[in-house]
């Protein structure tokens, strides 16, 4: 009877809700906005929303409010936080060439928050923390620094598996995704080839995005895989680039240079 009411505390306490998924996205969204510098040029902001919402509408079954922001930093990177709000920093955007690289980044970020991969990562620490500190109240288990130390690397060990799981289904959705919206696939290959080479030439100047997007060259080769599953047909008849995705980085380039982040 213990166990099993132990059990129900666990699950209840790691429910995360869509409410409670925007709510925390918005109060974390606010503390980036806050500390972070944001591009705010009107025609800059109004074509990442627009190409993202063009995904995002094709990919998204629960009618979040989808907003994108550009961050004014050289350092290369794309994230997303629970709830629809997603962030490309200015330093990636400045190293790609055509429309569907962008296409492809947004459709990634955008399959993290539909897998609601962040959420499942909390409700993963919230159930190891809980079943922890569980076992620690009826058994003392804990009260070797020993054990303490095994739970930790334990802990570490699961949530870091469920990562490379977690970046794989982006990359299956995202390759779904601008395929559906008219977009070519090959542009994912691009970006991940472009950052490659560019840490071959210059390495630690990407550790931002290779930090939070591991085992890249086991990724080109999965997404490699997914765009061969495409019918050719179809293939030929996707868009891999837009005079308008020139004249946003065109506008983007002109704006004040961006300075790295401390």
């Amino acid at each position: 009877m213990i166990a099993g009411f132990a059990m129900a505390i666990v699950l209840g306490a790691c429910a995360i809700s869509q409410a409670d998924e925007v709510a925390m996205g918005a109060e974390y969204a606010e503390q980036v906005n806050a500390e972070l510098p944001m591009i705010t040029d009107p025609e800059v902001v109004r074509y990442l929303g627009v190409l993202g919402d063009s995904l995002a509408r094709l990919a998204d079954e629960r009618g979040l409010t989808w907003r994108f922001y550009l961050v004014d930093t050289k350092e290369v990177n794309a994230f997303a936080i629970p709830g629809g709000w997603i962030y490309v920093t200015r330093g990636l955007i400045e190293r790609m060439t055509e429309m569907d690289q962008l296409a492809g980044v947004l459709g990634h970020e955008i399959a993290h928050v539909t897998r609601r991969h962040s959420v499942e990562q909390m409700e993963r620490i919230q159930r190891a923390n809980l079943g922890v500190s569980l076992a620690c109240i009826l058994t003392g288990v804990c009260e070797s620094g020993a054990a303490q130390a095994a739970i930790q690397i334990g802990g570490t060990a699961v949530i870091a598996s469920y990562t490379r799981d977690d970046e794989r289904e982006a990359d299956e959705d995202a390759v779904r995704f601008v395929v559906r919206a008219g977009i070519h696939p090959n542009g994912m290959l691009e970006v991940l080839d472009t950052l490659l080479a560019e840490r071959e030439r210059n390495p630690g100047a990407l550790d931002a995005w290779f930090s939070t997007h591991p085992t890249e060259e086991q990724r080109i080769a999965n997404v490699q895989g997914l765009i061969a599953r495409v019918d050719s047909a179809i293939l030929l008849t996707l868009t891999e680039d837009s005079p308008r995705f020139h004249e946003f980085r065109a506008r983007l380039m002109a704006l004040p240079a961006a300075r790295a982040s401390r």
